[in-house]
């Protein structure tokens, strides 16, 4: 074979190299874009039909910056008419619920939001409803649990019985107490105590202005009770029996939202340019993770004052009692 006819086939195995390279990067760079305009799962970040925006609101909650956010694009959306908030949560933490209300009054301000309450919206989860102009419930839906709570785990006669001592120098006998470490004084459960009664007439001012009631003609509404969506609506906790259908022709037939329009979810996305594209994976690693961790400690129940450990801060939650 000839130099010249060499030169012109590694000329052309070049140019396939290339075109193959170049197809690859336009290829990838596509789908980077996609990823981080429609790393949500839909098209809800981008201007076009006029729609109505549903949010969920599930499990336990916390103080989430991403949420907040999605509920200012939600607000500014000039192509969102209304905003339907399905509520399934036993609550989570006072200030989760706060800043949840305050974003949904803020949300209220231009355009009508109304609360849908799935199995349980309780505690901070009706913080939640009370944010919205209208509260939707089943009929056995669980509500109610206003309240704030504080838990913390004592182990100190459980080291003491290893031979394990806990030694600590601190600026003032109320710093960080109470503590798992040692029986909690008295001073330190008056104080936490305080604090407690302070955020519940917080939540019993929100309860009653939103509402238009008086918190000691609800019976057990100070006591902390639940009820049923049925019990709920005659106590005027919530406006409706019903589901998602009974929420938007209330937004229809009372705020002129327009009529057939589609529901559409909205999901927080992580912060910051790559957030749509490293909070899939981000969940995809939690997932892997917790599925991990639950074949290692599988059959073990962690004591239920445990549980609530991760949730710093005050605590507004409703659940059954194990015993």
């Amino acid at each position: 074979m000839s130099l010249e006819t060499e030169a012109v086939l590694d000329r052309r195995r070049m140019r396939r190299r290339l075109t193959f390279w170049r197809s690859a990067a336009v290829l990838f760079v596509g789908l980077l874009i996609g990823a981080v305009m429609f790393g949500s799962g839909d098209l809800t970040s981008l201007p076009g039909t006029k729609q109505i925006a549903r949010v969920a609101i599930e499990g336990t909650i916390t103080d989430d910056r991403d949420q907040i956010a999605m509920l200012k694009k939600i607000r500014d959306a000039s192509h969102v008419e209304a905003l339907v908030v399905f509520v399934n949560s036993p609550g989570g933490t006072t200030t989760g619920g706060e800043s949840l209300y305050l974003a949904l009054r803020d949300v209220a301000e231009k355009k009508p939001v109304v609360a849908q309450f799935g199995t349980i919206a309780t505690s901070a989860g009706y913080i939640v409803g009370l944010g919205t102009d209208h509260i939707v419930a089943r009929g056995n839906s669980i509500t109610g649990s206003v309240g704030v709570l504080a838990q913390w785990p004592e182990v100190s006669e459980m080291l003491g019985k290893l031979g394990v001592k806990f030694n600590e120098v601190k600026s003032g006998n109320l710093k960080a107490a109470p503590n798992p470490f040692e029986p909690a004084s008295e001073d330190a459960r008056k104080v936490m105590q305080e604090t407690i009664d302070d955020g519940f007439r917080w939540f019993l001012s929100l309860v009653e202005a939103r509402r238009g009631i008086s918190a000691r003609n609800v019976d057990g509404l100070t006591d902390g009770r639940i009820y049923s969506g049925r019990q709920a609506l005659a106590l005027r906790l919530v406006d409706e029996i019903g589901g998602e259908a009974e929420a938007v022709r209330w937004l229809e037939a009372n705020r002129n939202v327009t009529k057939d329009l589609k529901v559409v979810d909205w999901k927080p996305t992580a912060q910051g340019p790559w957030g749509a594209v490293t909070g899939g994976a981000s969940e995809a690693a939690g997932r892997v993770l917790a599925a991990a961790l639950g074949s290692l400690i599988g059959g073990i129940t962690l004591p239920r004052e445990l549980g609530g450990v991760g949730l710093d801060g005050l605590v507004s939650v409703w659940q059954p009692s194990e015993n």
